[in-house]
């Protein structure tokens, strides 16, 4: 985990967005990963952005995760979906995501949007904590991981958990194809 000094995300609840730190309280028992592995780590706002983030704090982008936000139209509706994939990928967003929202097209949802439908900073989204309604697909890769660093919801911070708990989210689906190697 690089140079990020962790400590368990529930005893740092100001460190994560509202909609995370409620997603954290709520951590079911019978959850194949405990919430104390679920770690919370300070970071310079500033450097929140993957490539920065990996640098300042020593964090390999093949244990870096990034949650998009995706959106697509279909029958006067918005469909939104969260794609994770590692910071080595890129989410197939007009392949895989659009097939999968049933839409013709999809396409990053704006920022503003973003934000106003998850409680969270632009640059911090994560899977935890999203509305309910929207499916949460998951790179194998990502799942793989044993340790991967996410969004906390704010650009303060970043989260540290093992892969395979991403899995166990609500409304998670692992989707092969779902990411492709950046070239």
């Amino acid at each position: 985990m690089g140079t990020l000094k962790t400590e368990p995300a529930r005893s740092r609840l100001d460190l994560l967005a509202q909609p995370v730190a409620a997603a954290v309280e709520q951590w079911p028992t019978d959850a194949p990963v405990d919430v104390d592995d679920v770690l919370v780590a300070p970071i310079d706002a500033d450097l929140a952005d993957t490539a920065a983030f990996c640098a300042a704090y020593d964090v390999g982008l093949d244990v870096s995760a990034n949650c998009v936000i995706v959106a697509g139209k279909r029958e006067g509706g918005i469909r939104y979906a969260a794609c994770l994939v590692l910071a080595t990928t890129r989410a197939d967003v007009n392949g895989v995501v659009r097939r999968h929202l049933g839409v013709r097209k999809a396409s990053f949802a704006p920022m503003a949007d973003a934000v106003e439908s998850t409680g969270m900073e632009y640059g911090g989204i994560t899977p935890i904590g999203l509305p309910e309604q929207w499916p949460i697909l998951v790179d194998p890769r990502v799942i793989a991981t044993p340790y991967v660093i996410i969004g906390s919801g704010l650009r303060q911070s970043k989260i540290a958990l093992p892969g395979p708990a991403l899995a166990a989210l609500p409304n998670a689906e692992v989707v092969e194809g779902l990411a492709r190697p950046v070239d």
